[in-house]
Formats: structure tokens, C-alpha cells, sequence
């Protein structure tokens, strides 16, 4: 609001101190572009997963729309078995908020669903089981429902035509696979259309609860940025239990209190010391590739070929230059979302400005480097100059200082010439306002010593005046010409002619000029839009940038190597592998080989006393076998991975209370998954399997377990067992052969003392050494000879004698009295009242004793 103020004296002055601001002196100082940044705190929406499913014919299709990208991902028909695996570990990988799918299915899949809604001990939380009618589901009313669709990424300008043959080139609409006749004819075509289907039932169900768009207008579709295909082959088979005992992941409390409601942080877990990745979306990639490790050689090569590039000494400071790039590429799904729906915030041309040129900065970095390496290459090629011109676009066309200054979209002089006149015009007002003030003056009463012409937009042009003493109620408000408007602040405020004439001349310039502005933002908005597509390749392909160079940072701290695969052979060769995350706690720590497979048997069989490293050793395997499979180095010297299909384990029990299930039960349901699912080509940890229950059974029950899988021979599992029991060794409980290597922890006895060396040997503990291990938890000595006296006693298989001091004076002959009472009661006397002899017979004596 422009204001001028006179004196009494009817001197014209400047703005008075009580006037209000329009912004037509000079702004403040306003922080640059960079320094907003630094302010700027980028918005995190929590991420909602939407999955629609369908199973036909023993073939599955999926689709799902995640809102943290507004994209729609789908996997191609793909067979699954009827206890549907393939869906649970979609499932147990994104976590959806909702399924949806057809209400009329398959018994097996009603089953299935009806599982998934009855798991109240489900993390984090259940779905939402939402069934459509069938028709939602029909074939062609999906593909129209597709076609129809209103896709920022698809330009205005292509025809019906154009935009039909461009879906199809990312959506087949036609799924036809060949099923083989059970005689020898030809085989013949089976359509099997679950994919398309499913994503016009996921359309039809955005499109009823409006997803994201809740409060929107109508006319306001979901936004949708592309389609994404994912795949699910040559992945590892790999369950939660695993991916905990290993410590691959660990959610922990957030420490500070006022990110508590935000969720957890990752605790000490291995993609807590992998992750060094500088945006949002290298953090999500890298966690992806940890769900899906995968056996295909040529994506774990090209991976690793990354890695080793830039751990060349003269390549560091390449890698160092390219992580800082990285650091520019912000969210921009959410900005492009906001874009689609017009919310556009002045911060989001900022961000957009700095990631797209941190783009063009990757590009000529990946430019000079070789373009053997596929990453390279793509980011030299698919880093289009479309890149270039919304660069230059929004450079052309965005005031950052004025923008943030004003809080609202500017923009820059000599764009448009009637928004540039009409600001030349309101930046001149301040003077205008002082001639027409001194005009107004000089007609009012002389009683009123100063007024001043403001400016208020969307109200116009005003006269204000102080209010005098003797103008107490609304009826002295009034002056002959003018007509008063309102009071503020003790000014008084009116129209006049002047004002009004002034009204009709200048009109509302603030306004006009905000509309101009915001139609010029929409134009470059509908620009940005239109070449959405790059800048989703550019969020894609600097993610897996930002992961390689993060586990090549990871390899180049902790002296990691490269393994190597060899799919022709069946099992893992490490040499001198170390424990990922022990190694950074302890002060010291014992590397140890491993070799599995061909002469050097299947199943490993290692014993030791307690504490001696049993459970780090198997840890170490599977981890490093886990490195191995989403293409990271490795702690090893040297690491060869055969092929690898499966990792199960038997660790750690995972106990909860909403479970309802005992520990046992618990061990038992882990072994139970790796017996019935376990291949050839499968790796199975077993920590200490049989102590939760009596030691006969719980030893009977683990030589079973290990007999079944060596009687399958060649077939036979990659199996690690670490046990207590040495009755398995020492009964030979298991056949001779040479599937079978026993293993053992080196220690030595210096006198009392057992001295550890965390070496694993070929051998049999002799014992557990478990009075050493109490002796070292701190019990006491006296309790802690105790025990080992008994359990000598029990290996001797000689009585066990009571304590002599623990026996109280005449206490036996105590004992023998009671015995006798007992042996003289007539239990055939009609009169004996056995009441009375427990009360007066037998509790006497038994308190005499204790």
C-alpha cells in the first residue's frame, strides 16, 4: 500500500511513519538463490502404495501407483504357484496401504486374501482389502480407460492416434503367451490379459477415491507422471527373518523428540553404513536393490564395473565432483505433481533450476568418461537439450530475488512488455501520489492537517487522513465530497473524484499485473511438463549414479574387493572375509575363509565353545554372499559366488507377544521354510537349532533335519550349522561322506583361563566351555564349580551326590520318619481322616525338613 504524508504546516514530506507498505520502495536485501536453498526445507509427504491384483489361469498380474513419484509401476503376466509367492513378496516389498482387486476370484486367492486380513501383527500396518465389481475389470473397458487417460508426459499436440501407439510402446495391451498342447500338435496362443486388466482396475479405483487429490475440484484428475515395469526374475529369494537376523536393515526410535512422529532412523545395519547417497532417490534406489538381489550377471557386472571405475586413485576426484552434482537433484516427482495440479511454490522453480542444471553438469562429466561403461554412456545420451531449454526457460523467464522478496511467481524484465509498462507505472506511483495529495489538500478543510493517497490492491485508491479530535461518532466521519470508506488504525479513509478518476485510469494494477504473471507461470509450467519425461530419466539414471558411487565410497574406506560369479559352479569361496558390521565395533578383528561345494563338502558342521564367534561366522557368510547379490564389493580378499538362489536362516528368534507362538514354534515355522523351499543352489544358516526345547528331542530333531538333506546327495543345500551339541558328533549322528565338514573356533587353555583366537579350523569342540563363558558373565565361582562338578558328573554317567554343607542337621532322618508315616497309613480305615494327618502328620515333618 503506497501512502504520501503533508505536515500540518501543508508542506508536502515523504511517507509518514504510520503509513502502510506496497512494496514500491526499494526491498530488503533477500537471500540468493543458493541461500533459499539452504532455508528451504524440502517437503517429505508420506508415501502411500496402491496395488491392484489380478490371478487368471495361474498367471499374475500387478500394478501399483505409488504417490511419493505419482507413477504408476506394473509387472508383465507373470506364472505364480497357487500358494501365490510371487504376490507375498510383492507384498512384503512395498507394503501397500490398499489391494484391490476383482470380487470375483479364485478360491485360492480369496484364501490368500483373507490371510492377509487377518495379520493384526503385519508391519507396519494391514492393508485395506477393497473388492470392485468384475465389469471394473473387463478387458476393453480398461484399455479405453487407459487410452482416456490424462497424462501430464504425453505432449497436447499428439493425436489420438500418436497417443495410442505411444502408450503401446510402454504398455503391451496385447499379452499373448503360447501354452505347449499336452500332445505333440502345435502349440496354441492363450491370452492371458491380468496385466492390462489390473491397471484398469487400479485407474478405476484412483479415479473413485481421487487419490492425492481429495480436495480438489472435480474436474482435478489423479496425477499420473508414467508408467514404470518392474520385473521379478533372476531375483534371490531372501525372507524378513533374514533380512533382520542378518541386520541388513534396523529401524530405531529417532532420538530427537520432535521427530519421533516422523518415523524411525536406520539403527546400525548394513544399509546403514552403505548408504552415502546425496539425494533422496539414490537412498530409495539403493534400499530397492537391497529387496531385490538378484542373480543376473550382467546387471550385477555392470554395477560392479561402476564401483571399480571409481576407485582408481585417478578417478577420485571425478567421483568426489560427481557425488557434489548429486547433491542438486531434489524431489522432482513432487515438484512436477504440484505442477499438474497448479500449486507451484516459488522454492520449486528454485529446486527444479538448480536439479536441471545439476543434470547438464552430470551429462558433460559423463561425456569425458568412458563410454565402454553402460551408466556413462546413458547419462552422455538420454541427458537430452531438453535439459537445456527448461534451463534456459526458467533462467529467461523466473525473478528468484523478486519472487522470494514478494512470495509469489515473478518475472524478470523485457518478457512482456504490458507486465514490464504496468510495473514502470506502479514503481512511479509514489511520486504521482504526492501531486495528488497536495491537490487534495488544498480542498479540504483547513482543520485537517496532512492526507496521504494510498494504494490497496483489489480495493483501489484511497484518501487518508488522521482522525481529529472532535470526530467521535460515524456522523462526524462524513466530509462534503468524499465518501468515507473505513476506519483503520485512526485514519480515516475515503473516495474522491480524484481517486476515482484514478481508479479508472490506472485500474488495479497489482492484480492485473499477479495475473499476468501467473498465466506466464502456467505457460512455462505446461513447457516443464511437456518434457516431463527427461527429467524422469534424469531422476532414474542420477539415482543409480548416486548408489554406485556410494558403495564405491563404502569399498574404498573399508578395503572392500570385487567378487566374482561363477553360475557354472555350485557354492561360495571366500578368502579372508570379514563380518561387515563386527568389524567396526570391535578393536580387533579375525578374518576368516570359507569354501563350500565340490570336494570341500555341503554341509558345514561347526562347533565351539560358547562366545568363540560361531554365530559371526555364519553372519560373515551370508552377508558377504548377500553384498555379493545386489553388486557391492565385498569384505574380502578374494570372493567367488556360485549360483545362488535362495539365503534362509535360523538364527535369531524373532519372539512377539501378538504372535501367540512359542520360541520353539517360532524355530521350528524358520527350519520348516528352509526344508520345504531350500534347492541345490540354496544357502541355509542354522545358529543353534534344538535348545528351545528338551535336549534329546531338540538334538533328534536337528539330526533329522541335516539326514533329509543329505540323503537328497548332489541336490543337497549349501548348509552352515552351528551347534552346542556335540552328542551329534559324538553318537555320529550323521552319515560319513563327503558332503559332510566338521568344523570348530580355535581356542587353547592357558591354565584356567580359555583363550580364544576366533579361528575357524577343521575339528570337533571337545566341549562348550560353558562354566568359563559363566565365569566371564559374572557369576559367582562357587556356583559356577558347582556346575561344571554336575555336568562332569552326567558326562561320567555317575550319580549326582547333594551338597554336604547344603545338608541340614538330622535332616535324612527326618526324611526317613515321613517316609515311614507314609508307609504305615492304612488307607482302608474307615475312620482315617487324611486332612487331619497332612495338618498334623506330614506338614510338621515336612517343615522340619525344609
Amino acid at each position: 500500500m503506497a501512502s504520501l504524508g503533508v505536515n500540518p504546516s501543508r508542506t508536502p514530506q515523504g511517507p509518514g511513519p504510520g503509513a502502510a507498505s506496497s512494496g514500491f520502495s526499494s526491498p530488503a536485501p533477500v537471500p540468493g538463490p543458493r541461500e533459499a536453498e539452504e532455508e528451504e526445507v524440502e517437503e517429505e509427504e508420506l508415501a502411500e502404495i496402491h496395488l491392484c491384483v489380478l490371478w487368471n489361469s495361474g498367471y499374475m498380474g500387478i500394478a501399483y501407483y505409488d504417490t511419493s513419484d505419482s507413477t504408476i509401476h506394473f509387472m508383465p503376466d507373470a506364472p505364480d504357484h497357487e500358494s501365490l509367492k510371487l504376490l507375498q513378496r510383492v507384498l512384503d516389498e512395498i507394503n501397500p496401504q490398499s489391494v484391490i482387486t476383482s470380487a470375483k476370484q479364485d478360491e485360492n486367492m480369496t484364501r490368500f486374501l483373507g490371510k492377509l486380513a487377518s495379520q493384526e501383527h503385519r508391519q507396519p500396518k494391514r492393508p485395506e482389502i477393497v473388492f470392485l465389481p468384475s465389469v471394473d475389470f473387463g478387458l476393453e473397458i480398461s484399455k479405453q480407460r487407459l487410452l482416456s487417460g490424462n497424462y501430464s508426459f504425453i505432449p497436447d499436440s499428439m493425436t489420438a492416434t500418436e497417443k495410442i501407439l505411444f502408450l503401446s510402446s510402454i504398455i503391451p495391451f496385447d499379452c499373448l503367451l503360447t501354452a505347449p498342447r499336452r500332445l505333440r500338435f502345435t502349440p496354441i496362443p492363450l491370452l492371458i490379459p491380468s496385466q492390462v486388466r489390473a491397471l484398469g482396475g487400479l485407474l478405476k479405483f484412483l479415479g473413485r477415491r481421487r487419490i492425492g487429490v481429495e480436495l480438489e475440484d472435480y474436474n482435478v484428475s489423479v496425477p499420473i507422471l508414467g508408467f514404470k515395469k518392474f520385473m521379478l526374475t533372476h531375483l534371490v529369494n531372501i525372507d524378513q527373518d533374514t533380512y533382520s537376523v542378518l541386520q541388513i536393515f534396523k529401524s530405531e526410535s529417532h532420538p530427537s523428540a520432535y521427530k519421533v512422529a516422523s518415523g524411525l532412523k536406520e539403527g546400525l545395519s548394513l544399509f546403514g553404513i552403505l548408504n552415502r547417497c546425496r539425494c533422496k532417490w539414490g537412498e530409495k534406489l539403493l534400499r530397492l536393490w537391497f529387496t531385490r538381489p538378484t542373480h543376473d550377471l550382467g546387471e550385477l557386472n555392470s554395477r560392479l564395473d561402476v564401483i571399480q571405475f571409481f576407485l582408481l586413485p585417478q578417478n577420485l576426484d571425478m567421483a568426489q565432483m560427481l557425488h557434489r552434482l548429486l547433491g542438486h537433484i531434489k524431489n522432482v516427482p513432487l515438484i512436477l505433481k504440484r505442477m499438474k495440479l497448479s500449486h507451484t511454490k516459488v522454492s520449486d522453480w528454485q529446486v527444479l533450476y538448480k536439479t536441471v542444471y545439476g543434470a547438464l553438469g552430470l551429462r558433460d562429466a559423463c561425456r569425458s568418461l568412458p563410454q565402454s561403461i553402460q551408466l556413462f554412456r546413458d547419462i552422455a545420451q538420454e541427458f537430452s537439450d531438453d535439459l537445456h531449454h527448461i534451463a534456459s526457460l526458467i533462467g529467461k523467464v523466473v525473478d528468484f530475488e523478486g519472487s522470494l522478496a514478494e512470495n509469489r511467481f515473478t518475472v524478470l524484465p523485457n518478457i512482456d512488455p504490458e507486465i514490464d509498462e504496468k510495473k514502470r507505472r506502479l514503481m512511479g506511483l509514489p511520486s504521482f501520489l504526492t501531486e495528488v495529495a497536495r491537490k487534495e489538500l488544498e480542498n479540504l478543510d483547513s482543520r485537517i492537517p496532512s492526507c496521504s493517497v494510498i494504494y490497496i490492491p483489489l480495493i483501489g485508491f484511497l484518501l487518508s487522513i488522521p482522525r481529529l479530535p472532535f470526530m467521535v461518532e460515524a456522523s462526524d466521519f462524513e466530509i462534503n465530497g468524499l465518501d468515507f470508506m473505513f476506519l483503520s488504525e485512526e485514519k480515516l479513509h475515503y473516495r474522491s473524484a480524484r481517486t476515482k478518476e484514478l481508479d479508472a485510469l490506472l485500474g488495479d494494477l497489482h492484480c492485473e499485473i499477479r495475473d499476468q504473471e501467473t498465466l506466464l507461470m502456467y505457460q512455462l509450467q505446461c513447457q516443464v511438463l511437456a518434457r516431463a519425461a527427461v527429467l524422469t530419466q534424469v531422476l532414474d539414471l542420477a539415482s543409480r549414479l548416486d548408489v554406485l558411487l556410494a558403495l564405491a565410497s563404502a569399498a574404498r574406506d573399508y578395503g572392500y574387493s570385487r567378487p566374482r560369479y561363477s553360475p557354472q559352479v555350485l557354492g561360495v569361496r571366500i578368502q579372508n572375509g570379514r563380518h561387515p558390521l563386527m568389524e567396526l565395533c570391535a578393536r580387533t578383528f579375525v578374518p576368516n575363509s570359507t569354501e563350500c561345494g565340490g570336494d570341500k563338502g555341503r554341509v558345514k558342521v561347526i562347533t565351539g565353545p560358547n562366545s568363540s564367534g560361531k554365530s559371526i561366522y555364519l553372519k560373515q557368510v551370508g552377508l558377504i554372499t548377500f553384498m555379493a547379490l545386489v553388486g557391492s564389493f565385498v569384505p574380502a580378499e578374494e570372493a567367488e559366488i556360485g549360483a545362488v538362489d535362495a539365503i534362509f536362516t535360523r538364527i535369531h528368534s524373532c519372539e512377539s507377544i501378538s504372535l501367540g507362538l512359542s520360541t520353539f514354534i517360532i524355530d521350528l515355522n524358520q527350519v520348516a521354510k528352509a526344508v520345504n523351499n531350500a534347492t541345490a543352489q540354496s544357502l541355509v544358516l542354522i545358529d543353534e537349532f534344538g535348545k528351545g526345547t528338551n535336549t534329546v528331542d531338540g538334538l533328534a530333531l536337528l539330526a533329522a533335519v541335516l539326514r533329509h538333506w543329505l540323503a537328497r546327495g548332489t541336490t543337497c543345500p549349501h548348509i552352515f550349522v552351528a551347534t552346542n551339541f556335540l552328542s551329534l558328533v559324538q553318537l555320529q549322528l550323521l552319515p560319513q561322506g563327503p558332503l559332510v565338514q566338521y568344523l570348530t573356533m580355535e581356542t587353547c587353555e592357558d591354565g584356567n583361563d580359555l583363550v580364544f583366537f576366533y579361528q575357524v579350523c577343521e575339528g570337533v569342540a571337545k566341549a562348550s566351555h560353558a562354566s568359563h563363558t559363566a565365569a566371564q558373565a559374572g557369576l559367582p565361582d562357587k556356583l559356577v564349580a558347582r556346575g561344571k562338578e554336575v555336568s562332569d558328573l552326567i558326562r561320567g554317567g555317575k550319580p549326582i551326590k547333594p551338597v554336604k554343607d547344603l545338608l541340614k542337621k538330622n535332616q535324612m532322618e527326618n526324611c526317613q520318619t515321613l517316609v515311614d508315616k507314609f508307609m504305615k497309613l492304612d488307607l482302608e480305615d474307615p475312620n482315617l481322616d487324611l486332612n487331619v494327618f497332612m495338618s498334623q502328620e506330614v506338614l510338621p515333618a515336612a517343615t522340619s525338613i525344609l
